[in-house]
Protein backbone atom coordinates (compact mmCIF):
# COMPACT_ATOMS: atom_id res chain seq x y z
CA UNK A 1 0.00 0.00 0.00
CA UNK A 2 2.70 2.46 -0.37
CA UNK A 3 0.88 4.37 -2.80
CA UNK A 4 -1.58 5.41 -0.32
CA UNK A 5 -2.29 9.06 0.67
CA UNK A 6 -3.03 10.07 4.02
CA UNK A 7 -4.53 13.04 5.05
CA UNK A 8 -6.95 14.29 7.92
CA UNK A 9 -9.15 16.73 9.40
CA UNK A 10 -6.48 17.95 11.87
CA UNK A 11 -8.86 20.74 13.72
CA UNK A 12 -10.06 17.95 15.04
CA UNK A 13 -6.37 17.37 17.18
CA UNK A 14 -5.67 21.43 17.06
CA UNK A 15 -7.63 24.37 16.34
CA UNK A 16 -4.26 25.99 16.49
CA UNK A 17 -2.30 25.39 12.88
CA UNK A 18 0.86 24.92 14.71
CA UNK A 19 -1.09 22.13 16.90
CA UNK A 20 -2.44 20.50 13.59
CA UNK A 21 1.44 20.12 12.32
CA UNK A 22 2.34 18.41 15.19
CA UNK A 23 -0.66 16.03 14.73
CA UNK A 24 0.80 15.71 11.11
CA UNK A 25 3.90 15.17 11.66
CA UNK A 26 3.59 12.72 14.78
CA UNK A 27 1.06 10.16 12.98
CA UNK A 28 3.10 10.25 9.99
CA UNK A 29 0.16 11.96 7.45
CA UNK A 30 1.11 13.57 4.07
CA UNK A 31 -1.05 16.82 4.65
CA UNK A 32 -4.12 18.26 5.34
CA UNK A 33 -7.88 18.68 4.19
CA UNK A 34 -8.23 22.43 6.15
CA UNK A 35 -11.12 23.21 7.71
CA UNK A 36 -10.92 25.22 11.34
CA UNK A 37 -7.75 27.55 10.95
CA UNK A 38 -6.88 29.06 14.37
CA UNK A 39 -10.50 29.00 15.21
CA UNK A 40 -12.01 30.03 12.20
CA UNK A 41 -13.57 28.38 9.68
CA UNK A 42 -11.43 28.34 6.71
CA UNK A 43 -13.66 29.84 4.25
CA UNK A 44 -13.43 33.00 6.14
CA UNK A 45 -9.37 33.49 6.42
CA UNK A 46 -8.07 36.38 5.18
CA UNK A 47 -5.73 36.05 2.09
CA UNK A 48 -2.77 36.94 4.13
CA UNK A 49 -3.56 34.25 6.76
CA UNK A 50 -3.49 31.55 3.97
CA UNK A 51 -0.62 32.81 2.98
CA UNK A 52 0.74 32.27 6.30
CA UNK A 53 -0.53 28.67 6.84
CA UNK A 54 0.84 27.82 3.26
CA UNK A 55 4.10 28.79 4.64
CA UNK A 56 4.07 26.99 7.83
CA UNK A 57 2.96 23.73 6.11
CA UNK A 58 5.46 24.37 3.44
CA UNK A 59 8.46 24.33 6.40
CA UNK A 60 7.47 21.33 7.10
CA UNK A 61 6.89 19.17 4.30
CA UNK A 62 2.88 19.04 4.47
CA UNK A 63 0.51 19.58 1.82
CA UNK A 64 -2.91 20.76 1.68
CA UNK A 65 -4.82 18.31 -0.04
CA UNK A 66 -8.22 19.61 -0.32
CA UNK A 67 -10.45 22.63 1.14
CA UNK A 68 -12.85 21.21 3.80
CA UNK A 69 -15.52 23.85 2.94
CA UNK A 70 -18.70 24.90 4.34
CA UNK A 71 -19.65 25.36 0.45
CA UNK A 72 -23.10 24.00 -0.05
CA UNK A 73 -24.62 23.93 3.65
CA UNK A 74 -27.06 26.31 3.14
CA UNK A 75 -30.86 26.24 3.01
CA UNK A 76 -32.61 26.88 -0.16
CA UNK A 77 -34.20 30.04 1.23
CA UNK A 78 -30.96 31.05 1.91
CA UNK A 79 -29.07 33.63 -0.07
CA UNK A 80 -26.94 32.28 -3.04
CA UNK A 81 -25.91 35.07 -4.33
CA UNK A 82 -24.08 35.92 -0.85
CA UNK A 83 -23.08 32.03 -1.04
CA UNK A 84 -21.11 32.44 -4.35
CA UNK A 85 -19.18 35.42 -2.75
CA UNK A 86 -17.81 33.07 0.30
CA UNK A 87 -16.94 30.19 -2.71
CA UNK A 88 -15.01 32.68 -4.95
CA UNK A 89 -13.09 33.72 -1.78
CA UNK A 90 -12.29 30.41 -0.55
CA UNK A 91 -11.68 29.30 -4.02
CA UNK A 92 -8.94 32.31 -3.89
CA UNK A 93 -7.98 30.84 -0.34
CA UNK A 94 -7.58 26.89 -2.05
CA UNK A 95 -5.20 28.45 -4.58
CA UNK A 96 -2.41 29.73 -1.93
CA UNK A 97 -2.97 26.96 -0.22
CA UNK A 98 -2.05 25.10 -3.32
CA UNK A 99 -4.66 22.83 -2.72
CA UNK A 100 -6.36 20.99 -6.09
CA UNK A 101 -9.52 20.07 -4.56
CA UNK A 102 -12.28 21.30 -2.76
CA UNK A 103 -14.83 19.97 -0.81
CA UNK A 104 -18.42 20.72 -0.61
CA UNK A 105 -22.29 20.08 -0.24
CA UNK A 106 -25.88 19.53 -1.91
CA UNK A 107 -27.73 21.81 0.67
CA UNK A 108 -29.93 21.31 3.20
CA UNK A 109 -33.55 19.91 2.75
CA UNK A 110 -36.33 20.83 4.79
CA UNK A 111 -36.48 18.60 7.49
CA UNK A 112 -38.74 15.22 7.55
CA UNK A 113 -39.58 16.23 3.42
CA UNK A 114 -39.03 14.58 0.44
CA UNK A 115 -35.91 16.33 -1.49
CA UNK A 116 -37.40 15.04 -4.90
CA UNK A 117 -39.61 18.68 -5.36
CA UNK A 118 -36.21 20.35 -4.42
CA UNK A 119 -34.41 18.51 -7.32
CA UNK A 120 -34.96 21.15 -9.61
CA UNK A 121 -33.49 24.11 -7.46
CA UNK A 122 -30.69 21.98 -6.44
CA UNK A 123 -29.12 21.36 -9.59
CA UNK A 124 -29.37 24.94 -10.26
CA UNK A 125 -27.24 25.73 -7.33
CA UNK A 126 -24.86 22.84 -8.27
CA UNK A 127 -24.48 24.10 -11.60
CA UNK A 128 -23.98 28.12 -10.00
CA UNK A 129 -21.13 26.46 -8.03
CA UNK A 130 -19.78 24.40 -10.97
CA UNK A 131 -19.51 27.01 -13.73
CA UNK A 132 -18.06 29.64 -10.73
CA UNK A 133 -15.03 26.97 -9.91
CA UNK A 134 -14.48 26.87 -14.34
CA UNK A 135 -11.00 27.92 -14.51
CA UNK A 136 -9.92 27.74 -11.13
CA UNK A 137 -7.63 24.86 -11.19
CA UNK A 138 -9.85 23.47 -8.49
CA UNK A 139 -11.53 20.38 -8.19
CA UNK A 140 -14.94 20.23 -6.96
CA UNK A 141 -15.83 17.44 -4.53
CA UNK A 142 -19.42 16.66 -3.25
CA UNK A 143 -19.22 14.58 -0.13
CA UNK A 144 -22.82 12.81 1.05
CA UNK A 145 -23.83 14.47 4.38
CA UNK A 146 -26.82 13.60 6.17
CA UNK A 147 -29.43 16.15 5.84
CA UNK A 148 -28.73 17.20 2.24
CA UNK A 149 -30.06 16.09 -1.05
CA UNK A 150 -27.11 14.22 -1.70
CA UNK A 151 -27.39 12.06 1.88
CA UNK A 152 -28.26 8.75 -0.24
CA UNK A 153 -25.88 7.27 -2.89
CA UNK A 154 -29.06 7.66 -5.46
CA UNK A 155 -29.30 11.05 -5.58
CA UNK A 156 -25.10 11.67 -5.28
CA UNK A 157 -25.77 9.73 -8.91
CA UNK A 158 -28.24 12.21 -10.08
CA UNK A 159 -25.74 15.03 -9.47
CA UNK A 160 -22.90 13.11 -10.78
CA UNK A 161 -24.64 12.29 -13.73
CA UNK A 162 -25.77 16.47 -13.83
CA UNK A 163 -22.21 17.09 -13.55
CA UNK A 164 -19.26 15.61 -15.25
CA UNK A 165 -16.25 17.71 -13.82
CA UNK A 166 -17.70 17.02 -10.12
CA UNK A 167 -15.96 14.27 -8.00
CA UNK A 168 -17.21 12.13 -5.60
CA UNK A 169 -15.59 12.06 -1.67
CA UNK A 170 -17.15 8.78 0.06
CA UNK A 171 -18.15 8.95 3.69
CA UNK A 172 -19.44 5.45 4.99
CA UNK A 173 -20.11 6.75 8.66
CA UNK A 174 -22.84 9.40 7.13
CA UNK A 175 -24.08 6.96 5.02
CA UNK A 176 -24.34 4.72 7.94
CA UNK A 177 -26.59 7.12 9.44
CA UNK A 178 -28.98 7.69 6.69
CA UNK A 179 -29.89 4.27 6.75
CA UNK A 180 -27.52 3.23 4.16
CA UNK A 181 -26.10 0.17 3.12
CA UNK A 182 -22.34 0.79 2.42
CA UNK A 183 -21.21 -1.85 0.26
CA UNK A 184 -24.21 -1.10 -1.82
CA UNK A 185 -23.70 2.81 -1.86
CA UNK A 186 -19.94 1.72 -2.82
CA UNK A 187 -20.90 0.00 -6.01
CA UNK A 188 -23.40 2.53 -7.19
CA UNK A 189 -21.14 5.19 -6.94
CA UNK A 190 -17.46 3.61 -7.07
CA UNK A 191 -16.62 4.82 -11.18
CA UNK A 192 -17.44 8.58 -9.35
CA UNK A 193 -15.32 8.15 -6.18
CA UNK A 194 -12.35 10.51 -5.91
CA UNK A 195 -11.23 9.92 -2.70
CA UNK A 196 -12.40 8.95 0.65
CA UNK A 197 -13.50 9.86 4.11
CA UNK A 198 -12.47 7.51 6.66
CA UNK A 199 -14.88 7.54 9.56
CA UNK A 200 -17.31 4.84 10.92
CA UNK A 201 -20.49 4.36 13.18
CA UNK A 202 -23.16 2.61 14.88
CA UNK A 203 -26.29 3.73 13.58
CA UNK A 204 -25.78 7.58 14.78
CA UNK A 205 -22.84 7.14 16.66
CA UNK A 206 -19.32 7.99 15.18
CA UNK A 207 -16.71 5.15 15.70
CA UNK A 208 -13.05 4.56 15.04
CA UNK A 209 -12.41 2.83 11.31
CA UNK A 210 -13.42 -1.15 10.94
CA UNK A 211 -15.28 -0.97 14.49
CA UNK A 212 -18.66 0.17 12.78
CA UNK A 213 -21.54 -0.70 10.40
CA UNK A 214 -20.00 1.42 7.61
CA UNK A 215 -17.88 -1.84 6.00
CA UNK A 216 -14.74 0.63 5.82
CA UNK A 217 -12.13 -2.48 5.42
CA UNK A 218 -14.07 -3.27 2.26
CA UNK A 219 -14.68 0.23 1.06
CA UNK A 220 -10.93 1.22 1.12
CA UNK A 221 -9.66 -2.40 -0.28
CA UNK A 222 -12.02 -1.80 -3.12
CA UNK A 223 -10.73 1.77 -3.70
CA UNK A 224 -7.46 1.13 -3.57
CA UNK A 225 -8.06 -1.46 -6.18
CA UNK A 226 -9.50 0.58 -8.63
CA UNK A 227 -6.53 2.86 -8.30
CA UNK A 228 -7.51 4.92 -5.18
CA UNK A 229 -4.93 6.74 -3.22
CA UNK A 230 -6.00 9.65 -1.28
CA UNK A 231 -7.89 9.58 2.27
CA UNK A 232 -9.35 12.01 4.83
CA UNK A 233 -8.48 10.86 8.36
CA UNK A 234 -11.86 12.47 10.28
CA UNK A 235 -12.47 10.86 13.70
CA UNK A 236 -15.31 12.77 15.44
CA UNK A 237 -14.42 10.51 18.46
CA UNK A 238 -14.66 13.70 21.34
CA UNK A 239 -16.54 16.50 19.95
CA UNK A 240 -14.07 19.33 19.33
CA UNK A 241 -14.02 22.98 19.31
CA UNK A 242 -15.64 23.61 15.88
CA UNK A 243 -18.55 20.93 15.68
CA UNK A 244 -21.34 22.28 16.49
CA UNK A 245 -21.25 24.82 13.68
CA UNK A 246 -20.40 21.79 10.97
CA UNK A 247 -24.18 20.47 11.96
CA UNK A 248 -27.24 22.05 10.67
CA UNK A 249 -29.36 24.40 12.64
CA UNK A 250 -30.68 22.47 15.67
CA UNK A 251 -28.97 19.25 15.44
CA UNK A 252 -26.62 18.21 18.25
CA UNK A 253 -23.52 16.52 17.80
CA UNK A 254 -23.07 13.29 17.90
CA UNK A 255 -20.43 11.22 18.92
CA UNK A 256 -20.19 7.33 20.22
CA UNK A 257 -18.61 5.47 23.11
CA UNK A 258 -15.23 6.11 21.89
CA UNK A 259 -14.17 8.80 23.90
CA UNK A 260 -10.18 10.14 24.72
CA UNK A 261 -9.08 12.43 27.25
CA UNK A 262 -7.66 14.88 24.76
CA UNK A 263 -8.55 15.65 20.94
CA UNK A 264 -4.64 14.56 19.96
CA UNK A 265 -5.58 11.62 21.62
CA UNK A 266 -8.81 10.74 19.72
CA UNK A 267 -6.92 11.90 16.69
CA UNK A 268 -4.12 9.70 16.87
CA UNK A 269 -6.92 6.71 17.58
CA UNK A 270 -8.40 7.76 14.40
CA UNK A 271 -4.66 7.38 12.70
CA UNK A 272 -3.93 4.72 14.37
CA UNK A 273 -7.47 2.89 13.34
CA UNK A 274 -6.93 3.51 9.51
CA UNK A 275 -3.46 2.60 9.60
CA UNK A 276 -4.37 -0.80 11.05
CA UNK A 277 -6.78 -1.60 8.33
CA UNK A 278 -4.32 -0.74 5.62
CA UNK A 279 -1.81 -3.30 7.39
CA UNK A 280 -4.74 -5.77 6.61
CA UNK A 281 -6.06 -5.02 3.34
Amino acid sequence: MQNVKLYAFADEASKEVDGQIRAMLRNGLNGLEIRGVDGENVSKISLEKAKEVRKKLDDNGLITWSVGSPIGKIKLEDDIAAHLDTFRHTLEIANILGAENLRMFSFYMPKGEDPTPYKGQVMDWMGQLVETAEGSGIILCHENEKGIYGDVPERCLEIHKAFPSLKGIFDPANYVQCGVDTIKGWELLKDYIYYLHIKDAIETKVVPAGMGQGNVAYVVKEFLTKGGSAMTIEPHLKVFDGLKELEAPGEESVVGKFTYPSSDAAFDAACGAIKKILEEV
